[in-house]
């Protein structure tokens, strides 16, 4: 179920914040349009406010002040001195329109709800004091809004009696559980009131009075699709609000915090393996290798199978199935068994043809064995740190008729992430002299490969950060730093062509925040700036625009005609990187008619997460899947 206030959806996942202005303006209308600015500020969807007609809110004798206890007379001394004018709450409803807030207002009696229909709010927030008060709530229902109800001071009979109420004229509403003291005691809040209220009605939130963000945060990690939280300049100026109110800086680290808790809720569905975790399964999990060297047609038996790290290989949970299997292939000691040893045919590669040249990546390691078993366009060598420290000659011979490219490390030793663009220099600085090695190594390479006269180095320039995405105002001095790195180059017969980055790569098995050379604009302007191509990563820009909401084959469409090189395969989500083609969300038919008149003459290789296992099985089922469409 959900319900629609103006263009916000409630009830979809994503909690709908107010900032509860309410009274803490204090009668000042300049403090109110202030109060707007921070709410913007901090995150807030929404800034509330009250309106009361007091002739019509309290008796008579009342407002007289004849024999009121003390309590009462406090309260209405300051509604009097600051409720603001219907002409300032207009005021107040054009600001927030003009600075892309909503503005809401609670009525507390029929009269004030004419004013805010003239007014014309998409929607009505009730008090905990109004929850009882059926004939304004009639009068609510009658405007057709949406109604956010708190439930402070009320039973579960009044609670039920008003959603029987609203239910049977049909009235579209959300309640919030509310304990209405300010501050109100932790004792008090019984949370998990929450569950019950849930069987009342689907839609619940949570209205807060409490000191601090923690409980609220629990409230969303409990379900809540509203929140709401008084908001003040100061939890010291006068008047009841402000002392169970939040700050500034404490509202928006609590909007900072239910953001990150509805990313962290997910969607329910099953468990899935995030890619942060599929590397670290790799590095540490188990798997079963062969215990000594295996003839095909072996017949296996336990004494042929141990567990190992890593976990590369055929999970331990499938060694009943494996024994007594036929191999179809030889094992040296301590090979893999893989999936396919479970079936009874193998996947090898044969001779492929597409419209562009094509490849497959390998390390200096399996280079002869690929070379052996397919004769590809070009080879595209992904290097690590220890890579770098290797004699060519040891395993490269003579000249091969087939291209290159070269995939340049991302992270070197001592734990040191390539960084071309970082502002610290002394870091940046050491991201250039181990980049000169690639280009210096690359160089090398060519020896071997002649008919590569200025090969394509691959690279991850950098631009990340820890914990935070950086704000938009500094991204262009990281693309400055980048291109005084270039200068500081020799790139002399060779060309670096930046990859196209997703928004969270993973660096050392956990999460981190990509902040250049992930969007198209920015992208587009560089490399004219810079007289750059790319590499354009067909994986992490389908992360980029499922990430940002946009467009992904607009995307190709803008960098085909800069791409030089394609690392082609599927992608789903937001980390789910490295898919085999056709087990993600791209289009692969669509996809390659942007690219045949885009990119027309740029090579490509299939990019599988350990595509390069069982022999390269990943490759060959990607490229059998591409044939036809590049």
């Amino acid at each position: 179920m959900k319900i629609n206030v103006a263009n916000f959806e409630i009830g979809t996942g994503r909690a709908f914040v107010i900032a509860e202005i309410g009274n803490n303006h204090n009668g000042d209308f300049d403090r109110a349009i202030q109060l707007i600015d921070l709410a913007v500020e901090v995150g807030a969807d929404c800034a509330k406010f009250q309106m009361r007609q007091l002739d019509e809110v309290y008796r008579q004798r009342t407002l007289r002040k004849d024999g009121e206890d003390l309590g009462t007379e406090y309260v209405l001394d300051l509604l009097r001195r600051f409720e603001l004018t219907v002409d300032q709450h207009r005021q107040l409803a054009q600001y927030c329109a003009k600075k892309g807030i909503l503005y809401l207002c609670t009525p507390w009696d029929a009269r004030s709800v004419d004013v805010l229909e003239s007014i014309g709010v998409p929607a009505y927030k009730v008090a905990s004091a109004d929850l009882t008060n059926l004939p304004l709530l009639d009068r609510l229902i009658a405007t057709k809004k949406p109604l956010i109800l708190s439930t402070g001071m009320s039973t579960r009979e009044e609670v039920q009696i008003t959603v029987d109420f609203l239910n049977a004229r049909h009235a579209p509403f959300v309640l919030l559980h509310c304990n209405s003291t300010y501050p109100a005691p932790l004792h008090d809040i019984n949370l998990r009131w929450m569950d019950k209220l849930l069987g009342i009605h689907p839609l619940v939130g949570y209205s807060g009075h409490e000191r601090g963000t923690a409980v609220t945060l629990a409230a969303v990690g409990l379900g809540a699709c509203v929140v709401e939280r008084h908001f003040t300049l100061s939890r010291g100026m006068e008047g009841p609000d402000h002392a169970a109110s939040l700050e500034p800086a404490e509202f928006k680290r609590l909007v900072d915090g239910v953001r990150e808790i509805e990313q962290a809720l997910g969607d329910g569905s099953d468990r899935t393996i995030s890619q942060g975790e599929m590397i670290n399964r790799e590095n540490l999990g188990k798997s079963l290798v062969s215990s000594r060297a295996l003839e095909t047609g072996t017949v296996i038996g336990p004494e042929h199978v141990q567990v190992r790290s890593p976990g590369q290989g055929l999970s331990p949970q499938f060694y009943e199935k494996l024994l007594g299997r036929t191999l179809k292939r030889s094992l040296n000691a301590e090979d893999f068994f893989f999936p396919s040893d479970l079936k009874d045919e193998r996947i090898e590669p044969r001779l492929y043809k597409f419209s562009r040249p094509w490849g497959v990546p390998v390390r200096y390691h399996d280079f002869a064995e690929y070379h052996q078993r397919i004769k590809p366009d070009l080879f595209e060598f992904h290097l690590s740190y220890s890579d770098m420290e290797l004699r060519l000659d040891d395993y490269l011979q003579g000249t091969y008729v087939c291209g290159f490219v070269v995939h340049a490390p991302e992270l070197f030793a001592n734990s040191r992430l390539m960084d071309l663009a970082s502002p610290d220099e002394a870091y940046r600085t050491q991201s250039i002299l181990e980049t000169q090695r690639v280009i210096n190594i690359t160089r090398d390479l060519k020896r071997f490969f002649p008919n590569t006269p200025r090969p394509a180095i691959v690279a991850n320039i950098g631009g990340f950060t820890m914990d935070d995405p950086l704000p938009a105002e500094v991204i262009p001095e990281y693309y400055q730093r980048f291109a005084q790195s270039l200068g500081e180059l020799d790139l002399d017969g060779v060309e670096l062509i930046p990859q196209t980055m997703a928004p969270f790569p993973w660096h050392f098995g956990g999460q981190r925040y990509q902040n250049i050379f992930v969007k198209i604009d920015e992208i587009v302007e560089w490399c004219h700036k810079l007289n750059l191509r790319m590499c354009f990563d067909i994986s992490h820009t389908r992360l980029t625009c499922n990430h940002l909401g946009i467009d992904f084959y607009d995307f190709a469409e803008r960098i085909a005609p800069i791409s030089a090189h394609l690392h082609l395969g599927d992608a789903q989500g937001l980390n789910g990187e490295g898919l085999q083609v056709g087990a993600g969300d791209i289009d692969f038919i669509r996809l390659g008619e942007i690219l045949r008149k885009g990119c027309p003459q740029a090579s490509f290789i299939p990019e599988i997460w350990q595509g390069h296992k069982n022999g390269g099985e990943g490759f060959w089922v990607a490229l059998e899947r591409l044939e036809g469409v590049l």
